[in-house]
């Protein structure tokens, strides 16, 4: 099944003394993945931007590998974690919970570490809006009085993570998670 990622790309933001910066154009692209580990793109329209330049490799470029480097990661941790099973204090392949599941993704994708319980991921990283989320930063929610929840943003107004079901793909906006919605926040800088 073909799963669209829509990715977007943060703008590099270089103060400097050059006089006259060439135009650089900065691609919006739309990564599809499937369950190979081929990635397809395919290119929307451009938005300009009066950027510098790196030397031997434009910003489009750099942010564009990056990008795919960070949605391919990911996608490859969830193929090989789908359909796992959820245990609360679970952290292997017979029965994980959401934080040990993102905790390891971040770990072993991305050899960050960040804590275990969802209650001390919620202050790691750097918060942001729900409207800034971009692919790789966590989502928690308010699931309960006392109960908290946490997923990995994967573009597109989808997340990945551990929920009851298992391991598996959901809609920010389903409405059981647009009502408890708490906060986000960047890991990935």
């Amino acid at each position: 099944m073909i799963k669209k990622v829509y990715l977007t790309l943060p703008l590099l933001i270089f103060l400097n003394g050059c006089a006259n910066k060439p135009d650089v154009y900065v691609e919006n692209t739309l990564f599809i993945n499937n369950t190979s580990a081929n990635t397809n793109k395919i290119n929307l329209p451009l938005e300009k931007k009066n950027l510098p330049r790196e030397k031997n490799l434009t910003i489009t470029e750099e942010v564009k590998n990056n990008s795919a480097n960070i949605n391919k990661k990911i996608m490859h941790f969830y193929n090989e974690w789908k359909d796992v099973k959820y245990k609360f204090g679970g952290n292997s392949k017979k029965g994980i919970d959401c934080s040990a599941f993102t905790q390891r993704i971040y770990k072993e994708k991305f050899n960050i570490k960040i804590p275990r319980t969802t209650r001390t991921q919620v202050k790691a990283g750097k918060e942001i809006t729900k409207s800034e989320l971009e692919l790789g930063d966590l989502i928690f929610f308010k699931t309960g009085k006392v109960d908290r929840h946490v997923g990995v943003y994967i573009g597109n107004g989808d997340f990945m993570h551990a929920s009851i079901k298992g391991v598996k793909l959901s809609k920010v906006d389903k409405p059981f998670y647009k009502k408890a919605y708490w906060t986000s926040r960047r890991i990935i800088d």
